[in-house]
Order: C-alpha cells, then sequence, then structure tokens
C-alpha cells in the first residue's frame, strides 16, 4: 500500500520507522511518504495561512498549496483511493473504517493546522475523519493513529493475522483478557481453564469473558450485536449476581 501525507511537520512522522510499522515499510508491505506543502507555496514568505474573509479568530491554510502539493502525489504515484481530511467534524475513525481503509492500494491524508482550511480544501478530500469529540492542535497525531490501525489490517504487518482478528472491536466485543507466567502473582491466579489444556472450553471460556468485559466496559458495543449466541450470555451473565472477577466465569 501506498501512503501519502502532506504535512507542514514531516518530522513529526519519523515514529512511523519505528515497531511494525517501521517493519511493514522494510519488508515492502507499506511505502509511506510525508510531502510538506509548505514547499508549494508562491508567495516570497511562504506562508501557507492567512486570515478568513469577514474576519474571525486564527488563521486558515490555504487551499493553493494543498493543491499543487496534492497534484505533485498524484503525479508521482498515481490518483488516491482515498485523500482524507482529518477534521474534528468528521465521520468517528472506528475498527470497520479501518479495515475498509486497509483494502485501498493508496491513501492520501492532508493534515491540517492552526484555525482550519479555506473551506475549498475539503472539495479535494473524498473523506473528513475525527477521532472523537475533541480537538488537537493538528492532524499529525490523528494520521498516524488511523495509519498504524488499518496497517495491521493489511495481511503480513502482524507476525500473526489470527492477532488482529481477535483485536478489541474485531468481533465487536472488547478482547478476552490475557495472563501468561506466573499462574500466581501474589495471589492473583490465572483462571484455571485457561492451564488445561482443553481448548474447547478455553474458546469457550473466552468467548464469555470478552461478553463479560464489555458488558462491564463497553455496554454499548452489545446493542449492535445481532448475534444470537451473544445475546444468550448477556441475558445469563445479567442474571449472574456472583460475578465478581473472570475466575468466576
Amino acid at each position: 500500500m501506498q501512503i501519502d501525507i502532506l504535512s507542514l511537520f514531516p518530522e513529526m512522522f519519523g515514529a512511523l520507522q519505528s515497531s511494525l510499522i517501521g517493519r511493514a515499510q522494510e519488508n515492502g508491505i507499506l511505502k509511506i511518504d510525508v510531502t510538506n506543502f509548505r514547499d508549494f507555496t508562491t508567495n516570497k514568505q511562504h506562508h501557507v495561512d492567512d486570515t478568513p474573509y469577514g474576519g474571525g479568530a486564527g488563521m486558515l491554510l490555504q487551499v493553493q498549496p494543498i493543491a499543487d502539493a496534492l497534484n505533485d502525489v498524484t503525479a508521482k504515484h498515481g490518483p488516491s483511493d482515498r485523500t482524507i481530511i482529518l477534521d474534528p467534524g468528521g465521520r468517528q475513525f472506528d475498527h470497520a473504517y479501518a479495515v475498509e481503509l486497509a483494502q485501498c492500494q493508496h491513501l492520501t491524508f492532508i493534515c491540517g493546522h492552526y484555525e482550519g482550511f479555506d473551506q475549498r480544501v475539503y472539495d479535494l478530500a473524498t473523506d473528513q475523519v475525527s477521532l472523537g469529540d475533541y480537538v488537537v492542535t493538528g492532524g499529525e497525531l490523528p494520521a498516524m493513529v488511523m495509519i498504524d490501525a488499518l496497517a495491521r489490517q493489511i495481511p503480513g504487518v502482524l507476525g500473526k493475522q489470527e492477532s488482529a482478528e481477535t483485536d478489541s472491536f474485531a468481533q465487536g466485543l472488547l478482547e478476552y483478557p490475557q495472563y501468561t507466567r506466573p499462574a500466581d502473582y501474589q495471589g492473583q491466579e490465572v483462571p484455571f481453564v485457561l492451564t488445561n489444556g482443553n481448548h474447547p472450553l478455553i474458546a469457550e471460556w473466552r468467548l464469555k469473558a470478552a461478553v463479560w468485559r464489555t458488558l462491564q466496559q463497553r455496554p454499548d458495543l452489545l446493542a449492535k450485536i445481532d448475534d444470537p449466541t451473544i445475546k444468550k450470555l448477556v441475558r445469563q451473565l445479567n442474571q449472574r449476581d456472583d460475578l465478581s472477577s473472570f475466575n468466576d466465569l
């Protein structure tokens, strides 16, 4: 997958050279290029922003440098499947959206700064995306979060694709709890079912634990699930008053 990023602060994306995303680039699964759209400004001062018509606080990013930078990216790498503006008013990013974007061959992210964009910049994009109902300084951090999340869905990025398939939200539930050695740490014991080697029982416990964890922490997610098995588990768990830990499942 080719990923292009338009940003005034390309140095921030050095973090993408590390960990799984860095390894995916080394292995040729991802190619990430960052373009500083300040390089495409036509004024002598190299300004990319100006005051808004009609007055108001802050400065707006101009359309010309971004449009020209986008044209340059298209000339180098071809048209993008999706061109994404990071914007607090956009569609909220979630797991399903990450899976959707992971099917693309070429994505371009436009990262804003300052007060916002000239409205005509939005006409250059196919998607407006928000990480949530809050505002951050620029689009760089949200872009990195999105790239990390969608890259996990691309075959070969993770050591085991099963890791992505069992992530929280992959099945609409939070991920079941996991444990490693020691089996007993200061009286906190690993659930016995995980230590006995009975894989059908382990799978049953993990589903039940994922449902209970979701019920405790994100009950809103359960309202979106139409699976009869999960609905039955929710009813059963709601009727029990002896559950205080995962050991009780």
